[in-house]
């Protein structure tokens, strides 16, 4: 599916409706995306993200959680201290 709103650089929109809010040290490679550029999603098995938007053409994954959740706090401050 295809990105219908790409405006802030931490939060993307499909075009299916559904909105993702992208994990901070991931946003460098959503800044080359295109509204064309075909986007997957995936169900991950991490602390932090739910679920990965992976570019079609390079592979390329994001973490992401919807823009209905927030960041759990505890898991972020652990991941912050350990790199």
């Amino acid at each position: 599916m295809q990105i219908r709103k790409h405006d802030r650089s931490h939060m993307v929109e499909l075009g299916d409706g559904s909105a993702w809010r992208i994990w901070p040290s991931d946003i460098p490679k959503t800044l080359e995306w295109l509204p064309t550029t075909e986007i997957d999603v995936a169900d991950i098995d991490d602390e932090i993200c739910s679920h990965a938007l992976i570019d079609r053409s390079s592979g390329s994954q994001v973490r992401v959680i919807s823009v209905s959740e927030n960041w759990p706090a505890a898991a972020v401050r652990r991941c912050l201290r350990h790199g």
